[in-house]
Parts: structure tokens; sequence; C-alpha cells
């Protein structure tokens, strides 16, 4: 029987220079793709746990044996011009397939538990949107029961802007709102995490 949740989840490919290129800039390609690496397999064995079905979207193309189990990972590939409209796209895909409720993170949160997660689709019996502010200003989680296309536009994605201006296109009456995390993108980030501290200067 098909789950009412889905657990949508982006990545970016595996690849040096295409991966955590902020991180990469302060710590070298290097051990910026191995923190990455790291954070793919906590998301994906954080995400098992999730009680949703599943769909990995990939920036480049499908990576077969990777951390993602395929029996437990439908995969596909990001569609569209900007990080905007590739959420988009991902959104309207699963409510065309009768989702009731989609919930989208990344794959660069340690800070984050299925517990959480499955909070947040709690949330979403009661609210249309859920969403959890980052602490640079973006947003790790989103959830709807309905596309809201608005919130896909016009925005300046990876930027401290995008939480704020995400939250004027939503009706504040029926969203709610996480508590605020840390994502990996910088050295200051990864000062937060001591589990990460062993991957600098690989």
């Amino acid at each position: 029987m098909k789950n009412k949740n889905l657990l949508l989840i982006f990545t970016k490919n595996p690849i040096p220079g295409k991966c955590k290129t902020r991180l990469a800039k302060d710590i070298g390609e290097n051990s910026a793709l191995e923190i990455y690496r790291y954070l793919l397999q906590h998301t994906a064995n954080m995400a098992q746990k999730v009680k949703a079905d599943k769909y990995i979207y990939y920036s480049e193309n499908i990576e077969k044996n990777d951390y993602f189990e395929e029996d437990k990972f439908r995969k596909k590939i990001q569609n569209g011009t900007d990080l905007g409209e590739r959420m988009h796209n991902a959104f309207q895909e699963g409510f065309t397939e009768k989702y009731s409720q989609i919930i989208i993170i990344g794959s660069d949160m340690l800070d984050i538990s299925a517990q959480e997660i499955n909070f947040a689709f709690k949330q979403l019996e009661k609210y249309k949107y859920v969403i959890g502010p980052a602490q640079d200003g973006g947003y790790y989680l989103l959830g709807m029961q309905q596309l809201h296309p608005t919130i896909f536009k016009n925005k300046k994605w990876s930027s401290p802007s995008v939480f704020n201006e995400t939250m004027h296109n939503l009706p504040k009456e029926e969203t709610a709102v996480l508590a605020i995390k840390n994502d990996i993108d910088t050295l200051e980030d990864i000062d937060k995490e001591s589990v990460l501290q062993k991957f600098i200067n690989l």
C-alpha cells in the first residue's frame, strides 16, 4: 500500500569541485568532498527511519550502489533551470502521484533526525505548510499539503534572505515553523560540529 507521505531529498553528486564549493575554498576540495560523503551517509541512514516513501533527486546523474539503497529510495534527476524550479518540479511530480504530504530536505544537514522529520509530517496534519529555518538565513526543510508555486519564484537562492522571503509568501496561520538548525556550508559551520573536524587537512 502506498504511503501518503513523501520525503524528497535533494543532493549534489559527490564530484570534486561541484559540491560544497564554499567549504572547499577554506579547506580544499578533498576535505570538502570527504565531509560531503559523510553527510550523504548520515542523510541516507537517517532517512531510512522516516515514515514516508523516499525519492532522492541527484543534480547530475543517478548514482548506483551509493549510500541510498535502491530498495529504499526511488532515484531521480533534478529538472529545472534553478533551485526553485527544480524543487517546484519535484513537488509537482509528487502531488501528481497522489501523495498528500510532501517534505523536501537537502543532504548537508548533520543536525536533523528522523524523529524531527516525522514530527514535521505530523505538523502537516494540522497545517498546510511546514518550514525549518537554517542559521544562515535559508531553510533546511520545507513541507506542503498542496503545491504553492509562488514560494519557488523570485528568490536569491543560497542567500541570507531566502527564509524571510519565503515566509512572506506563506500564510502565517497555516504555516508551522520548526526550530532553527545549522547546515554545513562553511568552515564556521564545521567549527560547530566536532565530528566533522577530523576531515580538515586530509
